[in-house]
């Protein structure tokens, strides 16, 4: 009795919750928000791990390391402070110390063809790279949350579909039994419903189980555990593919700084290319005699063997590269951003289509089989099929919408569209 008992207060619960259902399953979700505490929208899920990006502290060094490197690039030769000692010991008349010669010069070297000005070149457009590696390993990471998301509202969509499924075979369970009772279905009817709930409650944990898994990696981006609730009702509402009107296109920029440093190498290969002289001057001390007189004097290389002139053409073969990886990175984006568009209308087309087309009339059919049902007109496989055709229809939708979001996080990422979270802390380390 106290199970006949549950089975018809869960039936009763089962109505009601079903009703509210009738429309959309997004309803479920609004009635939820009333009682649980504020759903974590897709904005605070990528803030928070943005937060606790653990790339930080090495993308923070690598610039520093870069903005160091600039700063070396601008410093100058060391010069050379140099002490020559002449005649002091021989033979004959240059055996004594009186006739000892010593020198002490200042020797410098001087950089021409502009060699400091293409290190310091090179070293800023070096500074640019780290900065943007870093700005796309951010747009990485922010994509990467985007899909944990989908996932885990998808999770969390499927799971509304189990428990309105469980809901229904609880209701069909206390029908049959009454039907039993009153000796109008056979023994095995109820035997029957008694496995199609316990299949539906295996449905729903297992749902429940993969709502909770996909929570737990969604707070994984930021150190958290799964005990939080997700915004539902923006997962419902596909719309046209979400671009901006300003793109932020932070791998084509990182391409181009590339580009930027191949031909800042090239100014380098090429200041190399032009001989460095190095000037002397000094003060020698005459021991026979003690005098001392002024020296000056200066070396410079020969271009004999070494011009450079292989490293300069291989600079100029690695812009030359470089350029190609952009002319091929934007024909690239440009593809996929048109393919994800496409696939993103179509995915709102249909899953309005399934909402407004297909939902409701398969909700007008669970309620006239079971209207009939009720009267002895159909029989409990005639119910069942109903019920799994609605649920067909709902899980269709959600698998739809799931892709949708999918395919929008795509989308962002190839936009940038997400950037906006990166701009913050760029600004405080530069």
């Amino acid at each position: 009795m106290p199970f006949r008992f549950r089975c018809r207060a869960s039936a009763r619960l089962g109505l009601a919750i079903a009703a509210t259902l009738a429309l959309n399953l997004a309803s479920l979700t609004a009635a939820r928000a009333q009682t649980e505490p504020p759903a974590l929208s897709l904005t605070e899920a990528l803030a928070k791990a943005a937060g606790a990006d653990p790339t930080l502290a090495g993308s923070d060094a690598r610039l520093a390391a870069a903005q160091a490197n600039l700063r070396q690039a601008g410093v100058r030769p060391n010069p050379t402070l140099g002490v020559e000692l002449e005649n002091f010991a021989g033979t004959g008349a240059y055996s004594l110390l009186d006739r000892t010669e010593a020198t002490v010069s200042y020797q410098q070297t001087v950089e021409r063809g502009g060699k400091r000005e293409a290190r310091t070149g090179r070293a800023r457009a070096e500074i640019d790279v780290a900065r943007l590696r870093r700005e796309v390993r951010t747009l990485d990471l922010l994509r990467d949350v985007q899909v944990a998301y989908a996932e885990a509202t998808a999770a969390e969509a499927e799971l509304l579909i189990a428990e309105a499924r469980l809901i229904a075979a609880h209701q069909s369970q206390a029908d049959i039994e009454r039907r039993v009772k009153a000796a109008r279905d056979p023994l095995f009817a109820g035997s029957r419903a008694d496995m199609m709930t316990a299949q539906a409650q295996i449905a729903r944990d297992q749902a429940r189980d993969r709502a909770r898994n996909a929570r737990a990696a969604l707070a994984r981006f930021w150190g958290g555990g799964p005990e939080f609730r997700l915004a539902l009702e923006p997962f419902f509402e596909a719309k046209g593919p979400v671009v901006p009107a300003s793109l932020t296109i932070a791998d084509l920029a990182l391409l181009e700084a590339e580009r930027d440093v191949a031909i800042a190498n090239i100014r380098v290969e090429q200041a190399r290319a032009v001989v460095d002289p190095t000037v002397r001057a000094g003060i020698r001390y005459l021991g026979d005699g003690n005098n001392v007189a002024f020296v000056v004097g200066g070396t410079i290389p020969l271009r004999r063997y070494d011009t450079n002139r292989s490293g300069i053409e291989r600079a100029r073969a690695e812009r030359t590269a470089a350029e190609a990886d952009i002319a091929v990175a934007r024909l690239a984006r440009e593809r996929e951003i048109a393919q994800l568009i496409a696939r993103i209308s179509s995915a709102a087309t249909e899953a309005e289509r399934i909402r407004a087309e297909v939902i409701p009339p398969a909700i007008k059919s669970v309620e006239q089989v079971r209207e009939g049902f009720n009267r002895g007109g159909f029989s409990y496989l005639d119910v069942t099929e109903a019920e799994r055709a609605l649920a067909d229809a709902r899980a269709r939708r959600v698998s739809v919408l799931r892709q949708y979001h999918l395919d929008q996080a795509a989308l962002d990422r190839l936009s940038g569209r997400q950037a906006g979270l990166t701009q913050t802390r760029t600004a405080e380390i530069r």
